[in-house]
């Protein structure tokens, strides 16, 4: 591991002294809308100077927790498979060697990959997920591969009773249907996170925010935009009630930084990055 040139502020650790890996996932060749979001990583690297390292939210900075960035990975455009290839054997690299992937995607297909590393080290894994989409569609337009079948792919992994869903507000109703059978979905909120996370406490924990959860009055930067969606408060409140958990890795996606000329999106997305290494940066892993 050699360190990035470039890195997310606050995140200089070495590979040997770190708890996380960052690293991007520059990948959006699914996207079924606009595409974008793999010009993220670079676009939150060179954004993040503009906030500081230190959170009043939890007063401690990014710079307790020590943060590796390894910059992003080479996926090769437009071929899915090889792409998440890619991931899969850098995640579990990572998870090998006791550290916790922190990505930033790229495409929510991206998360899959990570989970696949991560299901095969913990096997009662349990995902923890917010976005503004069900994301389980068996496939899209005849594809299995794809952002919108993300969550479908990862339940096959983990089974039912591990998949729970927060700030959902779009699918169609096929996904609704499937998914009462098969995962835990709060629509619209995360009223229910709390208790939740009391539940799962004892068990490894993935969490994937889509970034597309926020509402796009606030976080207009992504390539698939819903109306009704969470606060950045409320966003970080969501961030704060999963920092019990034994966090093994998270990842976030879908800002696609070029549909905010003002560069809003990426400033939070680089705040909500920050909280995120903090808060889950705070506890041990019991594992």
């Amino acid at each position: 591991m050699k360190p990035n040139i470039q890195t997310f502020i606050g995140c200089d650790s070495s590979y040997e002294k770190a708890k996380f890996a960052l690293f991007g996932a520059p990948f959006d060749s699914t996207a079924s809308f606009r595409p974008g979001a793999r010009f993220a990583p670079q676009a939150m690297r060179a954004e993040s100077t503009g906030i500081e390292t230190f959170s009043p939210y939890r007063d401690r900075s990014i710079e307790d927790t020590d943060v590796f960035d390894a910059g992003d990975l080479e996926l090769p455009f437009g071929n899915a498979s090889r792409a998440l290839g890619e991931i899969e054997h850098f995640c579990s690299r990572v998870l090998a060697d006791g550290k916790i992937p922190a990505m930033i995607g790229g495409e929510h297909l991206v998360t899959l990959a990570a989970v696949r590393a991560a299901a095969k080290k913990y096997r009662d894994l349990a995902v923890i997920h917010f976005d503004a989409h069900a994301d389980l569609r068996d496939d899209y337009v005849g594809e299995k591969l794809s952002h919108a079948t993300v969550i479908r792919r990862v339940w096959e992994l983990v089974g039912d009773g591990s998949v729970f869903q927060f700030g959902i507000r779009s699918g169609c109703k096929e996904e609704f249907e499937w998914g009462r059978e098969h995962v835990s979905t709060e629509r619209f909120g995360a009223a229910s996170l709390r208790g939740r996370a009391e539940t799962l406490k004892d068990r490894p924990a993935y969490v994937t925010i889509d970034l597309d959860v926020l509402d796009p009055s606030e976080f207009p930067g992504t390539g698939t935009p819903e109306a009704g969606g969470f606060s950045f408060a409320e966003l970080l409140a969501c961030v704060e009630a999963c920092a019990g958990l034994d966090i093994i890795g998270f990842d976030l996606c879908e800002l696609s930084p070029h549909y905010d000329a003002s560069g809003i999106s990426t400033a939070i997305a680089c705040k909500v990055l920050r909280e995120a290494l903090i808060a889950f940066g705070s506890g041990e892993k019991r594992r």
